[in-house]
């Protein structure tokens, strides 16, 4: 009996091929693995906090791997891989190189341009990564954290507040950020960068 997954509103079903990818055997429930997941993650953050990142370096497909490997590397095999299998969310998976090619670009031309404010960069990026939906989980969090990153390492300023949530969980404010994403499907970014910001 493998392990049964509970997905809430905005999650990706992993297929088969997927879950064998857990690394640790004694996982028996959703809650133990968010909890490896939240161990792991808690890592990555020192990390970002005690290394000195070059911007050139993060608008990079490597960084954008590494990170994700990083922070689910001690959970899954497949940490920073993409996926190679069509999910509920995100595009193609054949198509994923070159839309993150066309993203990373973007993001380089907004940058040196001052097309927006550094916030409005940093979530126009975040919302973009998501829904091209890289990896085969914890897309959502890796692109808070390359949010982060660039806001930081970027244009010096503080880290998003992400009201002091993994968003895990089912709650109010899970759904607040599924609605804000929603509206910057629609082209709105504004409720995601107030989100961001609280």
């Amino acid at each position: 009996m493998g392990l049964e997954f509970d997905y809430e509103d905005g999650q990706t079903a992993l297929d088969e091929e997927e879950k064998e990818g857990l690394k640790i055997k004694s996982i028996t429930t959703q809650g133990e693995l968010d909890e490896f997941e939240q161990l792991n993650i808690e890592k990555v953050v020192e990390w970002t906090i005690h290394t000195k990142f070059k911007p050139e370096n993060i608008l990079t497909e490597k960084f954008i791997k590494n990170l994700h490997k990083r922070m689910y590397g001690d959970v899954w095999k497949w940490a920073g891989e993409f996926r190679r299998s069509e999910k509920n969310i995100g595009i193609s998976w054949t198509q994923i190189g070159i839309e993150l090619k066309n993203l990373l670009d973007d993001t380089k031309y907004w940058i040196e341009n001052k097309t927006y404010l550094p916030e409005e960069v940093a979530i126009r990026f975040k919302h973009r990564i998501v829904s091209i939906h890289c990896f085969p989980n914890g897309n959502g969090r890796h692109s808070r954290m390359m949010a982060d990153i660039i806001i930081e390492s970027i244009f010096h300023k503080e880290i998003f507040s992400w009201h002091q949530s993994n968003m895990v969980k089912s709650d109010e404010i899970r759904k607040e950020y599924i609605n804000a994403l929603k509206k910057a499907d629609d082209g709105n970014v504004a409720p995601l960068i107030k989100f961001a910001k609280n």
